[in-house]
């Protein structure tokens, strides 16, 4: 697989910036990570070359001087949101990533519950949880006029509400299951409350997307648009950026209309602000290590149309208008990307207009596309997984893996005793036959051996997955996409 982006110069090269940045603040500095803090596979996805957990490494170098700070949103806690690439909610996903960093040898002993409302019985629920799992937990108010009314925020009728953090060393990494859970106001509130303190503190912005030296449209820019599509984000030039140096710099709405209260608020507590655009107070380095820009055009173009895709099954499944599907259509047509540009649509395509049936493609590293199809045994994410092994393990493909008297029984089972109206095997079922068959097959051993090389691999199906295929493919790491359409029309479709 080809790469365009160098991982050991990111890592050196971000991690002296924010020593810079810190040296320039000269007190306590509150950075706010956007994006995914430990597991980024949108950036990995995007850039490649990225692993998921690149910024880990960038702060492990850091790791003895910094603390890390969790956020959520009570909202996000009251409507049940999830994390949909691991398919968690955020109440998990928060104790996930307090283990994750304190495994990794980071000091993680607080959360902030941010617009935490009395009445929202699920967040204080929540806080009763953490505080028994030893969690320190701060409550964030929600406070009228914010983000723009900054005389009374920045007083005792806004951040003077909130509970404050007592942070122990003078980095705080401040992050968060995903966007909007209220990292920034966390950070200004903290400040807020060290200057009541007495303590000199400051403020700095390490996001990944969207990368500020790169063209407002370029594909990697728009493919971040693309994945905040939901949220009705857009980048944007930066216009204080633009006045104070007549240079461009991409930026984003929600940190220039915030922007304002920043400058405000550090000029009331500390006399000066430090920054002149939303663009200073940034450290991000990403834009410095792409080393091949074309393999990051294309791969932020086919993340685009996977979004895109996405979009439209979301809207399917859970009966929505195109609202988030149209917004993404346009960030296509910016990038001169559409769906006939993933190879992997047009094979499963042609396949079930030869079948009359549900099909599915996947395309390997090395650019070979194998096919699957539905057949009285196997579902056709079940036979393309099996086809996709028999290739990249040299194996004949008239070759059975699975032979069918071994699938009979399983068959039996789902059907007569366990309730199924499916007799096909789906890739769960498979996967574990292939294992039981590795006893005394060498091909199913050779088969099993090659799982890992899927990762990463592009697959469509024609038809939605089920949540049992689409958590395998998720655990594979293969990347998958899908037509907006069931096999089967019903009413009632169990989640």
């Amino acid at each position: 697989m080809r790469t365009g982006f160098d991982r050991d110069l990111y890592i050196r090269m971000q991690s002296q910036h924010i020593n810079e940045r810190r040296a320039q603040i000269g007190g306590k500095l509150y950075l706010e990570m956007g994006g995914k803090l430990f597991d980024d596979m949108h950036a990995s996805r995007v850039l490649p070359g990225f692993t998921p957990d690149n910024k880990i490494a960038m702060l492990e170098e850091l790791r003895d001087e910094l603390e890390i700070l969790v956020t959520i949103n009570a909202k996000d806690l009251q409507r049940n949101k999830t994390r949909a690439d691991l398919d968690i909610s955020y109440e998990d996903d928060v104790l996930r990533l307090i283990d994750v960093f304190r495994e990794a040898g980071f000091l993680t002993e607080h959360v902030v519950l941010t617009q935490l409302e009395d009445t929202n019985t699920q967040a204080l629920a929540f806080m009763q949880r953490l505080e028994r799992l030893g969690i320190s937990v701060a409550r964030h108010r929600v406070i009228p006029g914010y983000p723009t009314n900054a005389r009374r925020i920045v007083s005792e009728e806004g951040f003077g509400l909130n509970d404050h953090v007592a942070t122990t060393r003078n980095l705080i990494v401040v992050t968060a299951p995903g966007p909007g859970s209220g990292k920034l106001a966390t950070c200004l509130s903290q400040i807020y409350g060290d200057y009541q303190r007495g303590v000199t503190s400051g403020y700095a912005k390490f996001e990944t997307f969207p990368i500020w030296n790169l063209p407002l449209e370029h594909p990697v820019n728009l493919a971040y648009e693309a994945a905040t599509a939901d949220l009705d984000d857009i980048n944007v030039i930066d216009p204080y950026h633009l006045s104070a140096y007549e240079e461009r710099a991409t930026s984003y709405n929600r940190d220039v209309e915030v922007f304002p209260l920043l400058r405000t608020m550090l000029q009331m507590l500390a006399g000066e602000c430090p920054y002149q655009s939303p663009t200073d107070m940034g450290v991000n380095m990403v834009g410095y290590a792409i080393s091949d820009d074309q393999v990051c055009r294309e791969a932020a173009r086919q993340e685009i149309v996977r979004r895109y895709l996405k979009a439209l099954v979301d809207e399917r499944r859970d009966d929505l208008d195109d609202t988030v599907s149209s917004r993404i259509a346009l960030v296509m047509s910016k990038a001169g990307c559409s769906v006939e540009d993933r190879v992997v649509v047009g094979s499963a395509l042609a396949v079930e207009e030869r079948t009359q049936a549900p099909a599915s493609a996947i395309e390997l590293h090395d650019g070979r596309v194998v096919t699957g199809k539905t057949s009285a045994l196997l579902g056709c994410s079940a036979a393309m997984l099996l086809n996709a092994l028999k290739e990249l393990a040299g194996i004949d493909p008239t070759v059975d893996l699975l032979s069918p008297e071994s699938i009979e029984p399983i068959q039996t089972l789902k059907t007569q005793h366990l309730g199924s109206r499916n007799p096909r095997l789906h890739t769960d079922e498979v996967l574990i036959a292939l294992s039981v068959s590795a006893a005394t097959s060498d091909n199913a051993r050779l088969a099993l051996r090659e799982l890992r090389n899927l990762r990463g691999c592009d697959v469509h199906t024609t038809t939605i997955l089920g949540s049992v295929d689409e958590g395998i493919f998720r655990n594979l790491g293969v990347l998958v996409t899908s037509e907006p359409k069931y096999q089967r029309r019903m009413l009632y479709r169990k989640r």
